[in-house]
């Protein structure tokens, strides 16, 4: 894999952009099969799955079926593209007061994924070959090439090309609209962060000065802002949740993530204008952290870090950044413990998991490469779709001498970076050299000819 300057590969990018077609948009719209970037971090997943389970069983589905996934964009949008999953710009987390605003995103998005609002166009179709970002670090892996585009991911993009893409019609969004006040209700949260955020996108349409005319179709095919507030309204202010307050503890951890984020794709002088030393509570150490580590300053950056562990010792995440400032400073054998506390505390999170066996393989000491294979088995024994974990396991197979298996792990990697020809090669070699009927065989093979026959499709369509 390749290496970016250390204050890049704190959370590296792991795999290529993909095209996500936007379907049913919440807010402002993102033009048709744009190139997006899928964002990972443990924490961050963590405090989606948390804040969105009552909402989704509240919607009738499985929390173990629904993905909330995050993308490097910074306008402020949700979106759903097929299947059980709602994408959620890094510009909505930004522009989020509250956790109670994103939740509220994020029934709205479910009322989409159960009203089968999701249709098929030929500029528009439900996301594939989706390629996953390996997050290495708490982190939020994006940007990692270019400065400009990171803070235009976080700050800017309200300007986001509203034009005439993919229109719903008034009738659908309304019907998203009850059904994410009514999943709301169920779940016994509040619809004021609802509102707040429909408020703030009222901003921003009176802020860029749109008007719904002929060129403006996606504001003349949607209800108007103001009709929805106005509907919502009255329908949060009778509802028995109304005076819920915002869960505590969620509300914690998501201004931690919040500054995360913003620590990552800011320029470490915006972060430390907007986190000053005068702050000192564990998001303001978090931001902090990145923006020093970012300037190559392990010493201040592990500071920020210890000062959040001295508040909580067993911080799983704050361990985490730990590790990985220790790992990208070139200490990797110092790493170790941190990295190995957190995959402990966290019940061996896959993406904390192939940080702390990147770490074990970095150290280049060949005692540690039979732990580093068993914590990177166990990675991607939970999560396939982990590039990265693929890679460093493949890079034990080649040291153990089974160049079998390191290709087949390699095939797993380039088939989700949708690298086509190199899967395919890759598999092949594997599926030749393998024995023939084992599952490690027949995964080559699945590989081989899922990675041919989208080649074939790919060849068509020229």
């Amino acid at each position: 894999m390749p290496r970016f300057r250390p204050f890049r590969s704190i959370l590296h990018r792991r795999a290529a952009s993909v095209a996500i077609a936007a379907v049913a948009v919440f807010a402002f719209a993102v033009p048709a099969a744009s190139a997006q970037e899928v964002l990972r971090d443990a924490e961050t997943e963590a405090l989606f799955r948390d804040m969105s389970a009552p909402i989704i069983k509240a919607a009738g589905l499985d929390p173990r079926n629904v993905d909330i996934i995050l993308l490097n964009d910074g306008s402020i949008n949700a979106f759903v593209a097929g299947g059980q999953a709602v994408y959620v710009h890094s510009g909505l987390i930004g522009a989020a007061d509250n956790i109670n605003e994103v939740q509220g995103v994020v029934a709205h998005e479910l009322g989409h994924i159960t009203g089968g609002h999701v249709i098929s166009t030929a500029g528009s179709k439900p996301a594939t070959g989706i390629t996953i970002l390996s997050l290495l670090l708490g982190g939020l892996a994006a940007a990692a090439g270019s400065p400009d585009a990171g803070m235009g991911v976080f700050m800017a993009g309200q300007q986001a090309a509203l034009g005439s893409y993919l229109a719903f019609s008034r009738a659908q969004e309304s019907s998203a609209d009850a059904a994410g006040a009514q999943y709301l209700s169920k779940a016994g949260i509040s619809g004021r962060g609802s509102l707040d955020f429909f408020k703030k996108l009222q901003n921003q349409e009176f802020r860029y000065g749109f008007t719904r005319n002929s060129d403006t179709e996606f504001y003349s095919t949607h209800p108007m802002t103001a009709d929805r507030l106005t509907t919502l309204q009255d329908t949060y202010e009778h509802d028995p949740a109304w005076n819920t307050p915002i869960d505590a503890s969620l509300q914690t951890r998501f201004m931690r993530v919040k500054a995360k984020l913003y620590g990552y794709l800011a320029e470490p002088q915006a972060t430390l204008n907007a986190y000053p030393d005068y702050l000192q509570d564990a998001p303001a150490h978090y931001a902090r952290a990145y923006a020093y580590h970012k300037e190559a300053l392990m010493d201040k950056a592990l500071a920020e870090v210890d000062a959040v562990l001295k508040q909580v010792p067993d911080d799983p995440y704050a361990l985490e950044l730990k590790g990985q400032v220790l790992l990208e400073s070139g200490q990797p054998a110092a790493a170790i413990a941190p990295l190995r506390r957190a995959t402990q505390l966290t019940g061996n999170n896959p993406l904390i998991a192939t940080t702390f066996g990147h770490a074990l393989l970095a150290t280049e000491d060949k005692t540690n490469f039979a732990e580093a294979e068993r914590v990177l088995k166990a990675a991607v024994a939970k999560d396939r779709e982990n590039p990265f974990a693929w890679y460093q396991l493949g890079v034990v197979y080649e040291a153990e001498g089974d160049t079998a298996r390191a290709r087949l792990a390699s095939a797993e990697q380039q088939l989700m970076q949708m690298q086509l020809p190199e899967a395919v090669r890759s598999a092949q070699a594997a599926e030749d050299a393998l024995p023939k009927g084992t599952p490690d065989w027949l995964r080559a093979q699945d590989i081989h000819m899922s990675a041919q026959a989208m080649l074939e499709r790919k060849r068509k369509k020229k």
